[in-house]
């Protein structure tokens, strides 16, 4: 049996693209999965599998891939741009990982934590704790999940976390992130990493290049990306720091805190390198970095284990991420671990992208008999809104 990082070498390996002839026993699979996915959209086209739409405006936050794309801090950012206009939201999320996936779960009411990370899954929870005064529901049928979020919190907008698969619940506004590195490397599953074929983004109404920073040359992406989306806005986003908080102590520091740290970095998401590049960037390249399987649940072992490997390589402090720090038992590690918290800025296109979004929401709620004015003090939201660039 495989070990924690074993697996998610193993998966890294897949994301960069397999090797021949590796790759091409799975070719056939993939075709069988792109003959599934044409039916599928044959079955919602002819009106043979009904969708259904609720009484609220519907904006989704999703991706072409499997992951990596940075679909939760995009999910805070709107969230907080839509409480930045008075509008009251409720996050909706199927919950990846966690370990009842059948059920309906309310995370957060807004005010209290109400669900772990096992229940409810780790990017659920993570948004619950940074956007106080916003339900979080999780639900694998977002339509149900939807509908108890509507009938209890009562919300002007639903914001769906990974949604754009989903096709049960109409949506209003459908936000796509691409990876600005890769737009649509290694094909469809599981030869590659892609959910569905470029052409999907023809149903996408906002695009958002994320990792922007990282490339050299954005035009062409951008090029190849409005080529394949037609008309919707494309926005480019990089991810800033925005502060680290030590999991035993629970105080916050600047990122200017890793100045003359030596530093064993570990993750298990995605794209566990993007953890790595941003300690770099603020002067604390990681002396080691350790991978684990996306959404690992961390035992005691675990941090035993980093403990003694941060020991060996000379590290004095751990850093992970905001996402795996809710997954980290409430014990905790006896080595100093941080987390570090992200944020994603949009830049370059800004401006047309969130009229659009702004515009889209407000048709929605004059259809659903809502409405786009601002609320007075007893509705606002507790959220503080995003400050547009």
């Amino acid at each position: 049996m495989l070990s924690a990082t074993e697996r998610a070498r193993l998966a890294r390996r897949w994301r960069a693209g397999l090797p021949e002839p590796w790759r091409a026993l799975l070719v056939p699979a993939a075709g069988a999965y792109r003959v599934g996915l044409f039916a599928r959209e044959m079955l919602w086209a002819s009106g043979l599998v009904r969708r259904a739409r609720l009484p609220c405006a519907v904006v989704s936050v999703g991706n072409l891939s499997v992951g990596g794309t940075g679909k939760t801090p995009l999910c805070e950012r709107v969230t907080r741009h839509l409480a930045g206009r008075g509008l009251r939201a409720a996050i909706v999320s199927r919950g990846y990982g966690r370990r009842r996936e059948a059920e309906v779960v309310v995370v957060s009411d807004g005010e209290r934590l109400l669900a772990g990370a096992d229940r409810a899954g780790d990017e659920p929870v993570l948004l619950a704790r940074r956007l106080p005064g916003v339900p979080v529901v999780v639900g694998r049928d977002r339509l149900a999940a939807g509908a108890l979020a509507r009938s209890r919190f009562a919300p002007d907008v639903l914001v769906l976390d990974d949604g754009f698969q989903q096709r049960r619940l109409r949506v209003d506004v459908d936000i796509v992130c691409v990876d600005a590195r890769a737009p649509w490397d290694g094909g469809l599953l599981p030869a590659g990493t892609l959910r569905e074929p470029p052409a999907a983004l023809r149903r996408a109404h906002l695009i958002v290049l994320t990792r922007a920073d990282e490339v050299l040359d954005l035009a062409p992406v951008r090029a190849e990306v409005r080529r394949r989306a037609g008309e919707a806005p494309v926005v480019a986003a990089r991810f800033e720091v925005d502060d680290l908080t030590d999991l035993g102590s629970g105080a916050r520091y600047p990122v200017a805190a890793l100045a003359g740290r030596s530093v064993l970095a570990f993750a298990g998401i995605a794209e566990p390198g993007g953890l790595a590049r941003l300690l770099s960037v603020h002067g604390a390249p990681p002396r080691d970095l350790v991978a684990f399987p996306d959404h690992h649940p961390y035992d005691a072992a675990d941090l035993r284990a980093l403990a003694a490997r941060a020991a060996t390589v000379g590290a004095d402090l751990l850093v992970t991420t905001e996402k795996d720090a809710v997954r980290i038992p409430p014990a905790g590690s006896d080595f100093p671990t941080w987390a570090l918290g992200v944020r994603l800025t949009l830049d370059e296109g800004v401006e047309r992208w969130s009229a659009t979004l702004d515009r889209r929401v407000d048709e929605a709620l004059a259809r659903s008999g809502g409405s786009a004015r601002r609320r007075g003090a007893d509705g606002a939201s507790a959220v503080a809104p995003e400050v547009e660039p």
